[in-house]
């Protein structure tokens, strides 16, 4: 519960803002408020920088016609980059927020380059989750159905140049910049509590380190930075059931602590039972083969962002998934790109192969069937693949069991559990400047936040990019907004 400001007497440190949390976001709101002349603060749990922004792959989603894009051949509009958004980020999307992030996008990664954030004017062009290379550019779903044609294509992951996992490179440019502001970064301290004023609004926290108490005021404001509540058992099954069980992907530490202050404070929440599935398979394979449920069928476009086919692999098929490729099929996938991955099940034949993998023989045969008759000219009637990666598929037959786990990394890097490795998306309710909203839709006075702690972009749906992009992006909005500015950097 909250503390009272009367509780307190005096507090034992004193700043103008507060930042509870040094991943992405915590950094980017303390950078700004430091910018804009407030004293500023950042208390981490851990004992030092990075959180799970550190154990990500790195992307961050911008267009609207970057350097990055323009160096690779490639046009893009904020409003085009607007609309992908909008479609990808599922029902109720924050149109208000897509809007402000697609008009400022270009802003933003020049931001993130000021910082020291290196990007490769090159392009991956083949569907990955981390591509096994250093290019600044690849594709998130916007060259696939039905999303190409919603908006004009135009590739915007933006990663770092970075061999592989990008999000440790990043974490180490934002807090170079952290530490050359003079921010007050002080590590192993865990919040407890917000400390409420007279006007109920939020005057500080209350906090721990090494077992003992203590508290600090925030003369301006507080910015809860504190991430998702993947690892926190009980709010998943309140909240999102459907993510209870499966693998984490995270640094640990997103236990919903920064969510449950705030809430007791009177703040609203927004898409709780949204979640990011990291599928554990390999996306080339998929591009190059089917992937389909337990009834033999496909169900998406195998070429579209794998966390889409996560989403609708665990939330409309229960994880019941097999990949299924054939020789050739696999033989064409670059080495590097299969991260050793080999199929479980061999056969010469469609039917064969569904009865070892206990699916109905008939109906695997007739996907085959079908999906080779159009394959032949280039076409996939049903689920729309783009006829790049449309190619008969022919004997021996092999399959791969999804929800036994791969051993293929998930997005963050974190190992599978159950063919997945989840993070909660949903949290709380902000305005595009970072307020917190209560649950009558008013800002809860001195309380901001950013990242996964809040419901950002998104609603049900996700590419990656889109959480270090919101963390950041936003990040920066709060920070300005807590240090008395408009919000706007």
């Amino acid at each position: 519960m909250p503390r009272h400001v009367d509780e307190i007497g005096s507090f034992d440190l004193e700043t103008d803002v507060l930042v509870i949390g040094y991943g992405c976001a915590g950094a980017a709101a303390a950078l700004e408020a430091a910018r804009s002349g407030a004293r500023t603060m950042l208390l981490e749990r851990a004992g030092g920088p990075g959180g799970s922004s550190a154990l990500s792959g790195g992307e961050i989603y911008l267009g609207g016609g970057t350097p990055i894009q323009r160096a690779c051949g490639f046009t893009d509009t904020p409003e085009e980059m607007a609309k992908f958004l909008l479609a990808a980020l599922g029902p109720d999307a924050d149109d208000e927020k897509i809007g402000h992030y697609a008009e400022h996008s270009v802003a933003h990664f020049e931001w993130l380059t000021e910082h020291g954030v290196p990007f490769k004017p090159s392009l991956w062009d083949s569907p990955s989750w981390v591509p096994p290379s250093d290019d600044g550019l690849m594709w998130m779903g916007e060259n696939s159905w039905p999303y190409n044609e919603i908006a004009v294509p135009a590739p915007r992951g933006h990663r770092p140049t970075a061999e592989g996992f990008g999000g440790r490179l990043l974490m180490e440019r934002l807090a170079a910049a952290v530490s050359a502001a003079r921010v007050d970064a002080r590590f192993d301290s865990y919040v407890t509590n917000l400390v409420l004023g007279a006007d109920r609004g939020v005057a500080g926290v209350v906090a721990r380190r090494y077992g003992a108490e203590f508290t600090v005021r925030a003369r301006n404001g507080v910015v809860l930075t504190t991430g998702g509540f993947v690892d926190n058992e009980e709010m998943l099954a309140l909240h999102a059931p459907q993510l209870v069980g499966l693998g984490k992907n995270s640094d640990g530490a997103d236990d919903g602590r920064g969510i449950l202050m705030a809430q007791a404070a009177g703040a609203a929440v927004k898409h709780m039972s949204a979640g990011q599935i990291g599928i554990s398979l390999i996306p080339g394979m998929i591009a190059r083969g089917m992937i389909v449920n337990g009834k033999g069928q496909r169900f998406i476009n195998e070429d579209t962002y794998p966390g889409l086919v996560g989403q609708a692999a665990l939330f409309r098929q229960g994880m019941d998934v097999w990949v299924i490729i054939d020789e050739q099929g696999y033989e064409a996938i670059p080495e590097a790109e299969r991260w050793g991955v080999r199929p479980t099940q061999v056969a010469d034949s469609p039917g064969e192969l569904a009865e070892l993998i206990g699916l109905p023989p008939s109906a695997l045969r007739s996907t085959v069937e079908v999906y080779n008759r159009h394959a032949k000219n280039g076409e996939d009637p049903l689920c729309h693949k783009d006829s790049r990666w449309l190619r008969p598929l022919s004997a021996p037959f092999a399959a791969i069991s999804v929800a036994a786990g791969m051993n293929a990394p998930a997005e963050g890097g974190v190992e599978s559990g159950k063919g997945a490795s989840v993070f909660t998306i949903g949290g709380l309710r902000t305005t595009v400047h970072g307020a917190v909203l209560d649950l009558d839709g008013a800002a809860i006075p001195g309380l901001f936040a950013a990242g996964r702690a809040t419901s950002g972009l998104h609603s049900w749906g996700y590419v990656s990019g889109t959480s270090l992009g919101d963390g950041t992006f936003f990040g920066r909005y709060a920070g300005r907004a807590a240090a008395g500015g408009n919000g706007t950097p």
